[in-house]
């Protein structure tokens, strides 16, 4: 069984210190790559499904979450509020009433509509430190967000787009999701009172989940505090159960902030805002990630993807060259020296990179490498350009297979 804080730690992923504080991971070179790889997958995806992205604020005054009812309904899980003069400004715990006010800040017509706007930003949870760990449970959360300002006759369609994004997402990072989860609000004060918001959000939600086939289940109680949502659900290899992507069907904010567009009748309307996230926050994903793939990235996503070992110090001016060749085509390559250890410490030490390149005195005399896989299999000697061929075609396909037959 895999634990992704073991492996994070073991690979240089990621790392905490205590002046940093709980709940509060650095990435190492290696996680950063993993990170930024991981964020440019999910930026090509959404402006290919024809999001567009925003930067917001980290902060905002504390009038805004008012305004949203996150103060109202979310505050224990808040930073508290800093004073900076007359005003009081909050860590923001969501970015979605910062999405509403770009949405508002211009006039919209219903040409504009369905506007998707996404952004990977930052947001801070004041999580307690007995629940605190690895980079599942953190106070400062890199979310992968997203907002659909559309017409009430477009939110299912967009609610439907967006799940069918989120599942080819996981068949490119070799993952899958355990169940799907309608949720629901429960009893309490915790939920906004408001039965018909709730109603018609709830019958658009299981039309989408019902029209595509999804098998899911009602859980009362799980509901943001604005609407309900659907929850794709991962498990961990010890059977623990969380939210990784959502997707969220919300009349509550639009009516809040007074967004409106104007219609082809000339008059103003109330737009449908469909919350979304595909790959849920950053640190969650990748601790996911790693422990499904027992640190062995898909290609694609994997910190290093060709590790090229010369057998002696003769031949490592020609692994430096495969390298610079590697680089070229936009792989991340390196050598491991003949002064780092034996070759079968080196071959060990390089054991999840999914393609390593041996170069003794023949191949080096015959622009050869002699691979080995991941996997275990050995293609043997080929010429590098060949080897560099099928590395590039698995990284652009995002393949699972290491050496298809040719």
């Amino acid at each position: 069984m895999h634990d992704h804080r073991r492996l994070g730690r073991e690979l240089d992923l990621f790392d905490t210190d205590p002046l940093m504080g709980a709940g509060l991971p650095y990435w190492l070179p290696d996680g950063a790559t993993v990170r930024h790889t991981l964020e440019e997958y999910v930026r090509e995806a959404e402006r290919a499904a024809g999001y567009r992205h925003v930067y917001s604020p980290v902060l905002g005054k504390r009038e805004l979450y008012e305004i949203s009812g996150h103060w109202d309904h979310y505050r224990d899980d808040m930073f508290p509020p800093m004073d900076l003069g007359a005003e009081q400004v909050v860590l923001r715990p969501s970015l979605c009433p910062h999405h509403a006010l770009i949405y508002r800040s211009r006039s919209r017509s219903h040409r504009e509509l369905p506007l998707r706007m996404a952004e990977l930003g930052g947001m801070y949870r004041a999580e307690l430190s007995g629940v605190l760990g690895g980079l599942t449970r953190v106070r400062a959360i890199q979310l992968n967000d997203a907002h659909i300002f559309c017409t009430l006759e477009q939110a299912a369609e967009e609610a439907r787009a967006a799940l069918a994004l989120i599942a080819r997402a996981y068949a490119d990072l070799g993952i899958r999701a355990s169940r799907y989860r309608l949720s629901l609000p429960g009893a309490g004060g915790k939920y906004v009172a408001d039965p018909e918001l709730w109603r018609r959000a709830t019958a658009l939600l299981r039309e989408v989940l019902d029209g595509s086939g999804t098998a899911y289940e009602e859980a009362e109680g799980e509901a943001a505090f604005y609407g309900p949502k659907i929850d794709v659900q991962i498990t961990d290899p010890a059977g623990r159960e969380a939210t990784l992507s959502t997707v969220q069907i919300d009349f509550h904010q639009p009516e809040r902030f007074d967004l409106h567009y104007i219609g082809p009748d000339g008059a103003k309307h109330r737009p449908v805002m469909v919350h979304r996230s595909v790959i849920g926050s950053v640190e969650r994903a990748v601790a996911h990630l790693l422990e499904e793939h027992g640190g062995a990235f898909p290609v694609w996503l994997a910190p290093v993807q060709l590790v090229v070992l010369p057998v002696a110090e003769a031949q490592e001016g020609r692994a430096h060259e495969v390298v610079r060749r590697a680089v070229a085509r936009g792989l991340r390559a390196e050598v491991s020296g003949a002064g780092e250890g034996t070759l079968g410490a080196r071959i060990r030490a390089a054991r999840l990179v999914p393609y390593q390149a041996v170069v003794g005195e023949r191949e080096a005399g015959g622009g050869l490498a002699a691979v080995r896989l991941r996997d275990g299999r050995r293609p043997g000697a080929v010429p590098v350009a060949e080897l560099l061929d099928r590395v590039a075609a698995r990284v652009a396909d995002r393949g699972a297979e290491l050496w298809p037959a040719a």
